[in-house]
């Protein structure tokens, strides 16, 4: 299996928006593609900003492909991403799981 890593921040006038956001159109998203298996949308916030990560968990790189396109490490955005969204980090991180408990 392999994790799929994403990582943004948002200000935090937007934080709540933004979660509703997620919820309601990026999880929904995900757990359509065949060989998707889970996510953890984790947060933290500060003074100023939100902070997320989201983890991906997909059966192989392939199934990735079918979720992202062929060129698998370049990070999926959605039209509503420039609403809330400070930056846009151009690749994500993938990690062979090895280990679960």
């Amino acid at each position: 299996m392999i994790a799929r890593i994403w990582e943004g921040k948002t200000k935090l006038d937007h934080l709540d928006e933004y979660e509703d956001f997620m919820k309601a159109r990026a999880i929904p998203d995900y757990s359509m593609t065949t060989g998707f298996v889970k996510l953890m949308f984790l947060k933290h916030t500060d003074k100023q900003f939100a902070y997320f990560k989201l983890i991906t968990v997909w059966e192989s790189l392939e199934v990735i492909k079918n979720f992202a396109g062929e060129d698998y490490e370049i990070a999926k955005y959605y039209p509503e991403d420039q609403k809330y969204l400070i930056d846009f980090p151009e690749k994500v991180t993938h990690f062979e799981i090895f280990a679960e408990q």
